[in-house]
């Protein structure tokens, strides 16, 4: 929370600035990640067999690299939770596509197509960058100026609610959905 609200600014800056040079590396000068992690470790590999080599002759000591196991329960906990959320995915899938709820239907397109034109805009490493900057960014605006974002967030869904009450009324309430089964024929 100090880090997002900018109250340790020397790390919250370097975060920042990190992010910034990662992404230009990434995003400006077309470099692209896998291409960065392959060349990362032949790097790595390169220097750690020519020193092991030329310790040899240099009467040096090889650095031992530490043997690195993984803990098998911080992997099934992180398995499992996996596997919740993507259940949990599918099961919201599962409830919008079962056509019980037009209103869920119509939320969960509104929102796929929203992220689609978003995503037409960035690729997901700008998208990401812009994420993390938002999430530096947000909080520390908000707690410094909370009543006048609070005040115009009533606004907006004042207005919100009228909007979709005229969509409502005009276009939705007339759409006629044959698949739903009326009450009074039960």
């Amino acid at each position: 929370a100090d880090i997002l609200l900018w109250r340790n600014k020397k790390i919250s800056g370097g975060m920042f600035a990190c992010a910034t040079v990662i992404w230009f590396l990434f995003e400006c000068t077309g470099y692209h990640l896998l291409t960065f992690i392959c060349h990362s470790l032949i790097v790595s590999l390169a220097i750690s067999f020519f020193w092991s080599n030329l310790s040899f002759f240099v009467n040096k000591r090889f650095i031992e690299l530490p043997k690195i196991e993984l803990p098998e329960e911080s992997w099934m906990q992180f398995v499992l939770l996996l596997r919740d959320q993507c259940t949990c995915a599918f099961g919201i899938f599962r409830e919008v596509a079962s056509g019980d709820d037009l209103k869920k239907f119509l939320y969960a397109i509104f929102g796929l197509w929203i992220v689609s034109i978003v995503g037409r805009w960035f690729s997901l490493l700008t998208l990401v960058y812009l994420i993390f900057v938002m999430m530096l960014t947000v909080p520390c605006l908000y707690e410094k100026y909370e009543d006048q974002v609070n005040a115009y967030g009533k606004m907006a869904i004042k207005e919100l609610r009228k909007q979709y009450s005229q969509v409502d009324e005009k276009v939705l309430q007339k759409i006629p959905i044959p698949f739903i089964k009326d009450s009074k024929h039960d």
